[in-house]
């Protein structure tokens, strides 16, 4: 090495030296020690998974009951309904038509048994006085209860059409808010297509999956901490209130692409133990503390 390479060398590991010295000094100073990096504390708890979820019966999809075409669709996406409530409705005009018929032939049958059941009554007493022969009052008989077989039949076929027109309206099954809208008026619907989905945003909990290899340490009760990545630096607490008595295939795709997506997991509830802002089938993730830290 030549004597200016020597040189040089030594004048960086000088002001190498000078600088530790200056930011010592400065520590000292400030009362701060001097740190490269500051590392983040290790996560406590059991991670897993979740998803936001409506409780059984809070969140229903709601289809076509029979097939035609739309007529009106009253409701939008985020509307408040009550159960029952008229969502949209399918053409019925020849449905009505139709029923309106029924239930005039319903009229005449019933006017059939009157007329009928007044005709075997005087035969009937003609045959008590000997004036009658018996086949006459056996064919009063008949027409009589020919009669009420028809009126039978038309109140049936009035049914049937009360029925049909009844399907020709999509209601709200249960009390909630629409959350998915997937028709429009004039549409061509089939019997069973889904419509509208409605759900009781008050009824909200997570379903969680925890890895296989967790959960000897998850229990009935146990805390957890929810956090979603759309509210950065918040967090949420929750509590387990269910736990299954088996593992599962994951359904939940892991946010992680290192993660593996055919993992077996616990799948456990998780109840919510304050009001969060969360939406329905928001993603988040949880802290389970562990059963033996409790």
């Amino acid at each position: 090495m030549t004597r200016r390479a020597q040189l040089v060398l030594g004048l960086l590991a000088g002001g190498a030296l000078v600088g530790a010295t200056v930011l010592q000094a400065r520590a000292v100073q400030t009362g701060s020690p001097v740190t490269v990096a500051t590392l983040p504390e290790a996560a406590s708890g059991i991670a897993a998974e979740g998803r936001v979820v409506a409780y059984p019966g809070a969140e229903v999809k709601i289809g076509a009951e029979r097939a035609g075409r739309l007529v009106r669709v009253l409701v939008e996406e985020g509307d408040c309904v009550r159960k029952g409530q008229l969502l949209a409705e399918i053409d019925s005009d020849e449905l009505r038509a139709e029923l309106a018929e029924a239930r005039a032939r319903v009229v005449e049958a019933e006017a059939e048994v009157r007329l009928s059941e007044s005709t075997l009554a005087r035969r009937q007493k003609l045959q008590q006085e000997r004036i009658l022969a018996a086949h006459d009052l056996d064919e009063a008989t008949r027409d009589y209860e020919t009669s009420r077989a028809r009126a039978v039949t038309a109140r049936a076929a009035v049914a049937r059409y009360e029925a049909l027109v009844a399907k020709s309206r999509i209601a709200a099954a249960i009390a909630g808010t629409v959350v998915a809208r997937v028709v429009d008026a004039g549409q061509m619907v089939e019997t069973g297509d889904h419509a509208f989905t409605v759900a009781d945003l008050e009824r909200l909990r997570v379903e969680g999956e925890a890895h296989e290899a967790d959960a000897g340490g998850v229990a009935l009760g146990a805390e957890v901490k929810i956090t979603a990545d759309g509210y950065p630096g918040r967090s949420w607490r929750g509590r387990i209130e269910e736990v299954p008595d088996s593992v599962t295939l994951r359904r939940i795709k892991p946010q992680d692409p290192s993660r593996p997506t055919d993992a077996r997991v616990l799948a456990v509830k998780v109840a919510f133990a304050e009001p969060v802002p969360l939406r329905l089938g928001t993603t988040v993730d949880l802290r389970i503390t562990p059963a033996d830290a409790r």
